[in-house]
């Protein structure tokens, strides 16, 4: 752990395709420098976790209620990695009202907190545009494909890697090219390929990146 200075001020954006290190590298970041974290797909994950609760059904006043409900802990739910709440979750990810209502709480966790890392999609050029540092993350379909089986497979033996490989393909893709916040590196990014990075090496990268960032802000930690 590295106690920084108590002046220091810094936000981190951490945005990346599913599978891509984001939300593994943001943990690592938030657990080595003390900062506060927040996964912005658990918010579209509980949303689509209480839409499955009510019958499927959702509209702008309910999902409203939901995103006034949410709080650190309801976003620890194991149910959330569910596979149906995962699918459900990229459909109303495009719905521009779900993504209006989930953007009030985002903004207003960064704004309550001197040291945060948020990761998610739309981080560095929607949500958090003045992050002191931006965060890119990339791997190999092959390799997130890898890494998307071995959480699978405790939720359902029978899944295969051509399988998991075919929907990250197609959930890239949606990310992509959806009108509303699509996935996009921003010029001011840092690229972090982590297809051949083991936990310890990314770890190593990104607290030489975060470093770096601070002394080049504040002239020291």
């Amino acid at each position: 752990m590295r106690k920084l200075n108590k002046r220091i001020e810094f936000k981190i954006a951490a945005d990346g395709s599913s599978a891509s290190g984001k939300t593994t590298g943001g943990k690592l970041i938030a657990k080595k420098f003390k900062m506060k974290f927040l996964s912005s797909g658990t918010l579209y994950r509980f949303c689509a976790l209480k839409t499955l609760e009510n019958k499927n059904t959702y509209n702008v006043k309910f999902i409203n209620k939901i995103a006034n409900s949410i709080t650190l802990k309801k976003l620890q739910n194991k149910k959330l990695y569910n596979p149906e709440v995962a699918r459900l979750s990229s459909i109303i990810a495009k719905k521009p009202f779900v993504r209006k209502a989930l953007k009030g709480f985002q903004k207003n966790f960064i704004k309550k907190s001197k040291l945060v890392v948020v990761e998610g999609r739309d981080i560095g050029s929607k949500i958090l545009k003045s992050a002191d540092l931006k965060l890119f993350f990339t791997c190999s379909t092959k390799e997130k494909a890898k890494r998307r089986l071995r959480e699978y497979k405790s939720l359902n033996k029978k899944i295969t890697l051509k399988q998991v490989e075919k929907a990250l393909i197609q959930r890239d893709k949606e990310d992509t090219k959806r009108k509303i916040s699509p996935l996009i590196m921003t010029k001011n990014a840092v690229l972090v390929d982590t297809t051949k990075l083991t936990i310890k090496q990314m770890e190593a990268k990104l607290t030489n990146l975060v470093e770096n960032s601070i002394i080049k802000k504040y002239g020291n930690l």
